[in-house]
């Protein structure tokens, strides 16, 4: 969540600008103040502007990584994956402004999950976003897709950008709504 911890950057590091979603780079040195730090990501406000990084770059700012599953073998893992694993592993996703991950936004409408052989299983991912015009869709589809690759035995994953219907506050959770004051 929110916490305005200030961290200085320790090297060069890639970040998105928000609500752009324009890659941009943070030079080592610069100072920033922790927004958010959901999912394993870290939102930043950076010389009064928005920005994140991935958490694979979280030692730029002197943090450690974690991940939710660690097993790179998923035929080792012996289990089928099911569509509340995936759901599960998307709840570790946040959009950038708003402290309420995707699946409790109703930001997923849809998801099948297909064997492809043995062991390999592919989702496909219908995801939409609050706003159509929201800069940050393909970071967020991104974020959506590796997080859903993460599920052993899930070794491919499409994610569908889709604007019907149209999203509003009706498909949020009521935990959502709550978290965000919204009754």
């Amino acid at each position: 969540m929110a916490n305005n911890e200030q961290v200085t950057f320790t090297r060069d590091c890639a970040a998105v600008a928000i609500p752009s979603g324009e890659p941009i780079t943070i030079t080592a040195g610069e100072i920033a103040f922790i927004t958010q730090d959901l999912g394993g990501n870290y939102t930043l406000m950076l010389n009064g502007n928005l920005a994140q990084i991935e958490g694979k770059d979280c030692d730029a700012i002197g943090k450690k990584a974690t991940e939710i599953y660690t097993d790179d073998d998923p035929c080792k893992a012996q289990q089928v994956p099911d569509k509340y694993a995936v759901l599960n592993s998307l709840k570790t996703c946040y959009d950038p402004e708003i402290p309420v991950n995707v699946v409790d936004l109703g930001l997923i409408y849809d998801l099948e999950i297909t064997l492809i052989d043995d062991c390999n299983y592919q989702v496909d991912i219908k995801l939409t976003l609050t706003a159509p015009g929201c800069g940050m869709g393909e970071y967020i589809a991104g974020d959506v897709k590796r997080k859903a690759l993460m599920v052993p035995g899930i070794t491919e994953a499409n994610i569908e950008l889709v604007w019907e219907p149209l999203w509003n506050r009706e498909m949020m959770s009521d935990a959502a709504r709550l978290e965000m004051g919204i009754f």
